[in-house]
């Protein structure tokens, strides 16, 4: 640019050239066309900025103070032009946007059920059709309810913050006449199994549905709040065998005749002995295999003394799935966000056909 010097003219017509571009554009887009055609970084303007420095002393000034002017001119253009096109645009997309109220219109649906609801029912329904009870027990409870009765020791780690929600307040007395238990936010429905054997006897065939708490963070498999259906049977003479039927019959119930359970080994303070429970079935893929769908066992001898029962006269077994967990399998869901974000269209894909 030393070797050429500075064109004064071809700079200023340059600029009123976009002006006019400017003034001729109609839309946003082409007003950002003429904007970085002009002005932009490939722009004329923007190489006569950038080589001021090897400019002529003699010009280097004069060249300064037009680029100012001639980009104020251009600005004021372009900011004049902008808010009328902005108005245009807006009044153009109330025109498209308008709605005429008079017409009729298909009020139904509205919405739809979210399926979490339905297979809940679903599952109250299995357990009604066999004779059981159905028992949903408080969300906030006493920790001698939720731990202490159904065998966790005192320093079980399920019962530190980092798992429970405390309910801030006093040493409580529980709806049982407990005294100096804790109230927590219960972190499993199996929290009302002893509250069903005190006060409604033996025997007793019960299952237990509703939500749940824990200090989880929400992510594509865990939430901080989800439903659990505890099961409850408690009889003379009951054994492993009675477990595995009910659990046979509730995978076909939710899952289709093909569906079957197997048990491994396992370890929980309430039951013993005790087994996770696996779940086959074919899915909507074409494919198959075994999927964690819960834990189980037999009642401890402790939780049925809890009870006040005789465990040498009276056996039970117990099993728990996470309701959240079978809808992902039924559905092939993968994310969890979709069960608790609230959106109709989620819901509307299981609304039954009219």
């Amino acid at each position: 640019m030393a070797d050429q010097g500075f064109d004064k003219d071809e700079l200023v017509n340059t600029i009123h050239e976009g002006i006019e571009a400017v003034n001729a554009a109609d839309s946003s887009a082409k007003l950002h066309e003429a904007r970085n055609t002009y002005v932009g970084k490939d722009s004329l303007i923007a190489h006569v900025q950038h080589g001021l420095g090897s400019l002529p002393v003699d010009q280097r000034k004069e060249a300064g103070q037009l680029l100012g002017k001639l980009r104020a001119e251009f600005g004021r253009a372009y900011g004049a032009r902008s808010e009328q096109i902005k108005a245009i645009e807006q009044q153009q997309r109330l025109r498209d946007e308008k709605v005429d109220v008079t017409l009729p219109v298909d009020r139904h649906p509205l919405g739809a059920r979210h399926p979490l609801s339905k297979l809940m029912e679903d599952i109250q329904d299995f357990f009604v059709s066999m004779g059981w009870v159905i028992s949903e027990g408080p969300e906030v409870d006493s920790e001698w309810f939720d731990f202490d009765s159904l065998n966790f020791g005192p320093d079980h780690p399920a019962r530190q913050m980092q798992d429970t929600f405390y309910v801030k307040g006093d040493k409580a007395v529980d709806a049982a006449g407990f005294k100096g238990s804790n109230m927590v936010l219960r972190t499993q429905t199996s929290s009302d199994q002893v509250r069903g054997l005190i006060h409604r006897g033996v025997p007793l065939y019960m299952a237990c549905t509703g939500r749940v708490y824990r200090t989880d963070e929400l992510d594509a498999t865990h939430t901080p709040v989800f439903h659990q259906c505890e099961a409850l049977a408690v009889d003379k003479g009951l054994t492993m065998s009675d477990l595995k039927g009910t659990l046979d019959a509730l995978a076909v119930a939710m899952f289709g005749p093909e569906a079957h359970t197997r048990l491994r080994p396992s370890y929980f303070p309430f039951t013993e002995p005790s087994a996770e429970m696996d779940l086959w079935f074919p899915d909507k893929k074409g494919g198959a295999g075994w999927i964690e769908w819960g834990g189980c066992g037999m009642v401890h001898p402790n939780v049925l003394r809890s009870a006040g029962l005789d465990p040498d006269e009276y056996t039970g077994f117990a099993f728990g799935v996470g309701v959240e967990r079978a809808l992902l399998l039924r559905h092939d869901i993968n994310d969890m966000h979709d069960l608790v974000e609230g959106d109709v269209r989620f819901s509307q894909q299981f609304a039954m056909g009219e």
